[in-house]
């Protein structure tokens, strides 16, 4: 296992294969001892989404989503969640396992990612969401530099504020 690099509470990034969707949806390992946290990183249908969302994001940018590592466990996923637009804005979106919160990952996985997104050319301004009720990815957010710009009601998710990281 290669890793991108690392941030405090040990977290690490490994680039998103087509092979960790199909692990964490049952398969096997690609990767020797990888474990994940109890009750998995997300629920099935929400992998199984993600898994085919992320094609088309892979081919525009030949990357564009981690699999976010303490160790040898995968606590959570992190991604553009479309490729760029014609003025190279991309939002990102990100989770952590539930039994994982609070422990600095998405956090140090979020500042390694816009690492990693600051090398595409193509990408010029890096946007993200969260309900108005989720003050821990607000924080997220704010620790790594995105600032507030707007807001909007959401059909699903309700209150929601935008935010933008140039």
């Amino acid at each position: 296992m290669n890793p991108l690099s690392q941030a405090r509470c040990m977290t690490v990034l490994l680039p998103g294969t087509d092979d960790l969707y199909a692990w964490m949806l049952g398969g096997p390992a690609p990767v020797p001892r990888l474990t994940l946290p109890p009750g998995g990183i997300a629920p099935a249908a929400v992998l199984a989404m993600l898994r085919e969302a992320m094609k088309p994001i892979r081919a525009a940018h030949g990357g564009g989503d981690w699999l976010i590592l303490d160790g040898n466990e995968a606590v959570g996923l992190i991604s553009l969640k479309a490729p760029a637009d014609r003025g190279g804005t991309v939002e990102i979106g990100y989770g952590i396992a539930a039994s994982r919160w609070g422990r600095g990952h998405a956090t140090g996985a979020l500042a390694l990612a816009l690492k990693e997104i600051a090398r595409d050319p193509q990408i010029r301004k890096v946007t993200a969401e969260t309900a108005t009720a989720n003050l821990a990815s607000q924080r997220v957010l704010q620790k790594n530099g995105f600032v507030q710009t707007g807001a909007r009601v959401d059909s699903e998710d309700g209150d929601i504020i935008c935010w933008e990281r140039p």
